[in-house]
């Protein structure tokens, strides 16, 4: 009997062993092994994610000591994980309300610079002080260049996305978030500012509704050609002159029906520039992030940019940004746009999990869940039912790529921060995100 219970319980403690060092190879302990089966159960074994690249890395803030981790070091594409980065430095730059514009009052003149806020006539947006201030000055209003050094398109952005509503080009004087909206009253197209109606050329009856609008490639020049399908309306880029007085300040004028004077420059440096302030911050960051909206995200970092060091630069903003508010990333990220459409991005798990909790730090929690999607909401549409107020949290989706990081709250009570990236699948991106659903949902329920 003596040699019987001795062979047991050297079989619990090699067993334990194994355990322990299982769990410790793929980043956990003994104690957070749940975890590590979870991931393997819901992601890891999964043959669709076989020939895939994975990264999970899971955080608790209180102890301060990451649950798990795989891969987590590694470098992924992260798609639109990015405006998480982006937001971080929107809710720590802009503050409570956004910039419409910078002027400088005189006795007979209002000199006017823009700073690049996408809301301005948005239809987002239904008020909108800083066109009713336009509208009420115009006739002393002078609009000089502002300090705008980026290109209309990101470093990176696929060439043949130029006609896709979800990739405007940025400007320093966002318009009707730079989309040319087209619609249907009837056989009639309606168009959207109307100063692009007679840039409309019809080549196919719009009697059946079987038509599409596209535009061509390098000038703002639509056309409605034959399709298979019902035409509902739709929304197309237009083409960003690099001269305000081009095409936007006419543009602006169409819709004040007002003349406004321009200037490349300044006679003079001012330097008491005074603000306007528009919309208020969180609600464009709500939308950017709960509609993973690339041209809000785009623009609110050239406005941190302009806050930060005077000048609407991707580039430098986020060299500066990595210097500064996020140099203690675990691993130095390659940025290049705000929103996450470029494919040279790369970030590791442990970098988003680092800026995720150092905005919890540094930000109300209610204001938190007010910005990200939570469960069923958003991007999150159709997942996490029941866990409502479990989880907020970012997706990101490029063909090929799924991202998902965010913030969960155990049915415990307890606060976990994580990141998951996967690269490279072929499967549906419907099925990655069902299996990021299992693991986190497994995590709530039993952490």
């Amino acid at each position: 009997m003596k040699t019987a219970s001795y062979l047991g319980l050297l079989f619990i403690l090699i067993t334990a062993c194994k355990v322990q060092k299982t769990a410790q190879q793929l980043g956990g302990t003994a104690s957070t092994y749940s975890i590590v089966s979870a991931a393997k159960e819901s992601i890891l074994d999964k043959p669709e994610l076989a020939p895939a690249h994975v990264g999970i890395s899971v955080f608790d803030p209180q102890s301060g000591e990451y649950l798990y981790n795989y891969q987590a070091d590694k470098y992924f594409i992260p798609a639109s994980n990015t405006k998480i980065f982006t937001c971080y430095a929107a809710m720590k730059h802009l503050g409570d309300s956004l910039v419409a514009f910078e002027y400088f009052p005189e006795e007979d003149n209002i000199t006017i610079r823009f700073t690049g806020d996408p809301t301005f006539l948005h239809p987002d947006f239904e008020e909108q002080k800083a066109f009713d201030f336009l509208q009420k000055n115009a006739p002393k209003i002078t609009i000089v260049a502002p300090r705008f050094k980026a290109d209309a398109m990101g470093n990176g952005w696929a060439w043949n996305d130029y006609d896709a509503d979800y990739s405007p080009e940025r400007s320093p004087m966002p318009i009707y978030g730079n989309l040319v909206y087209f619609g249907k009253n009837g056989n009639r197209i309606t168009v959207t500012p109307k100063a692009f109606k007679d840039s409309l050329e019809i080549l196919s009856s719009t009697e059946n509704g079987l038509f599409n609008i596209v535009r061509a490639k390098e000038q703002n020049s639509f056309s409605v050609v034959k399709s298979n399908g019902q035409f509902r309306g739709t929304a197309i880029p237009f083409m960003v002159k690099k001269e305000m007085d081009q095409l936007m300040i006419p543009l602006l004028e169409d819709t004040l029906n007002r003349v406004l004077n321009y200037a490349n420059a300044l006679a003079t440096d001012q330097t008491n520039w005074k603000k306007f302030y528009a919309q208020s911050t969180d609600s464009l960051l709500k939308i950017m992030m709960h509609r993973s909206d690339n041209f809000f995200a785009e623009q609110v970092l050239l406005m941190v940019g302009n806050e930060m060091i005077g000048l609407m630069d991707d580039a430098k903003v986020i060299d500066t940004l990595l210097k500064s508010d996020m140099k203690g990333m675990p691993h130095k990220p390659r940025w290049v746009d705000g929103s996450g459409l470029s494919r040279y991005n790369l970030m590791t798990p442990k970098d988003f999990v680092w800026v995720l909790h150092q905005l919890k730090l540094e930000q109300a929690w209610e204001r938190i869940k007010t910005i990200f999607p939570s469960g069923n909401t958003g991007t999150l549409g159709g997942l996490y039912k029941g866990y409502e107020q479990n989880i907020f949290a970012k997706t990101g989706t490029l063909s090929n790529h799924v991202a998902l990081s965010g913030y969960i709250i155990t049915k415990k009570g307890k606060p976990l921060i994580f990141s998951i990236l996967v690269n490279a699948h072929q499967s549906s991106a419907t099925t990655i995100r069902k299996y990021m659903e299992q693991f986190l949902t497994k995590l709530i329920d039993h952490q």
